[in-house]
């Protein structure tokens, strides 16, 4: 018989994440930069348990102690990556922020349903000590380390590159690749420590997106195409990998299997999803395994419209790939029990560009019959897309936010601004596949004390399928 281990973090495989607890609690930051509210960026924590009384509210707000950080995505000092590792235990929330390059370390621990300030790291240290900026996705390392990859360098140019921190102190140790190894552009990564390898995916300069989306700066060739492997060990490049109809390839997830040698990225503006994979010789090569086809529209800012898939995850089990499309309004589930063909298992619309009563007139769907209805839930209109995106460790609900970035937000949906953004919850058929929208459900930002935030990427205390890398 298995003696019970007295182990660190998170669970020892996805299989047994999958029987961990309900969520009961969430955390995400809200954003208030570009919504003319000067008032700091906070880390909201709210109550989404069925049996408790504040069911759907916000239940803390943690404000920033600066402006316009852009507070982003989040991740842990620890994870299941250090499962084994009994001295080590998830009590920190990392929150890089995408414009000021700050770090906040927070505690979350003493706590859990009123966190506090641990640290700050203020962006002089960023960027004397590794040369970047423009902070996006943080990761634990099984060394106990967290790592944090740039977009930028300290002028707002384009570099991809990561930043190391002692998972302890929190001290900025450098950078993780080797000097002068970093990639022509950055955003998101994902490690595979049993193939020695690790994915980065590229967005654009942050001088280029940051004041809004310019289809000009498409053209000109300013935004991502590639994604890019990492010698694990050796920490460096080692190959990159054009996308075909992959522009913008944002999030990326190998499989939870840490024995996987496959994966998938989410193409954003080219709204395609592709698959990566290692070959036959060892090196990796991706393929296009779906294709959100455009719309042809009028009375919007281009002819063709997007669904701009802006996050993918996969389930614990890796039978289901989840994404959103935030300009065409959808959640889509795909069944990837043969990870080449992927097949549509449900869908679901979550308002964005192309509802009835909208300003936009859709011409020509190689989909639809028609535009969907606007969708009103608990009798909020809701504003803006489906964008973030958060399974519950069974994946039996499906948690979405919908503002992506300040900047896009107010050029995309500037309703968003007025309204505020909102969490919803999407429940799940996990035996044949299918999305329903829970109508009971609803966390509205457009009433906060200071006025409508916009809520981005959500985290649950115990982990989740975003954050944890098994080793």
């Amino acid at each position: 018989m298995a003696t019970k281990c007295n182990c660190g973090p998170g669970y020892p495989s996805p299989r047994e994440a999958m029987k961990g607890p309900r969520e009961q609690i969430i955390y995400l930051p809200c954003i208030y930069r570009n919504t003319g509210i000067e008032a700091p960026d906070y880390l909201a924590t709210v109550d989404i348990d069925p049996k408790s009384p504040q069911y759907c509210q916000v239940i803390h707000r943690l404000p920033m102690p600066y402006l316009k950080d852009e507070l982003h995505h989040s991740g842990w000092n620890t994870c299941s990556s250090c499962f084994g590792d009994s001295t080590k235990s998830r009590t920190k929330l990392m929150l890089p922020c995408l414009i000021s390059s700050r770090i906040y370390v927070v505690d979350v621990g003493s706590q859990p349903r009123a966190p506090k300030l641990h640290k700050v790291i203020e962006p002089q240290e960023v960027h004397s000590k590794c040369n970047l900026g423009n902070l996006h996705t943080s990761h634990c390392l099984a060394s106990g380390e967290v790592m944090i990859s740039s977009l930028g360098d300290p002028k707002g140019n384009a570099k991809g590159g990561f930043v190391l921190l002692d998972g302890e102190t929190f001290q900025v140790k450098g950078t993780w690749e080797r000097p002068g190894g970093a990639a022509p552009m950055g955003y998101d990564f994902w490690y595979q420590p049993r193939l020695n390898v690790m994915i980065s995916t590229e967005w654009a300069a942050p001088n280029v997106f940051k004041n809004g989306f310019n289809p000009a700066h498409v053209k000109d060739g300013l935004y991502g195409s590639n994604i890019h492997i990492w010698d694990w060990q050796r920490h460096e490049l080692i190959q990159t990998l054009p996308m075909k109809d992959g522009l913008i390839p944002l999030e990326v997830r190998f499989l939870h299997d840490p024995d996987a040698t496959e994966g998938f990225v989410g193409c954003a503006l080219s709204s395609s999803i592709q698959r990566f994979y290692q070959n036959e010789e060892a090196t990796w090569s991706v393929e296009k395994v779906i294709q959100v086809p455009p719309k042809k529209v009028k009375g919007w800012m281009l002819p063709e419209m997007p669904g701009l898939i802006t996050d993918i995850l996969l389930s614990l089990d890796d039978r289901f790939l989840y994404f959103s499309n935030w300009i065409h309004g959808d959640v889509r589930q795909y069944d990837i029990s043969d990870p080449r063909k992927p097949r549509l298992a449900g869908q679901v619309f979550l308002g964005g560009s192309i509802v009835k009563g909208g300003p936009v007139q859709v011409l020509e769907d190689q989909e639809l019959t028609c535009q969907p209805e606007p969708l009103v839930v608990k009798g909020k209109r809701v504003a803006g897309g489906p964008q973030m995106i958060q399974l519950s460790l069974d994946g039996k609900r499906l948690y979405v936010t919908t503002s992506l970035y300040s900047d896009w937000d107010k050029q995309f949906y500037p309703d968003l601004i007025r309204e505020g953004s909102v969490i919803l919850q999407v429940d799940v058929d996990t035996e044949k596949g299918g999305l329903k929208l829970n109508p009971d459900f609803l966390v509205d930002f457009g009433k906060e004390p200071l006025g409508p935030a916009l809520a981005h990427e959500m985290r649950y205390p115990g982990g989740d399928c975003t954050s944890d890398i098994w080793i």
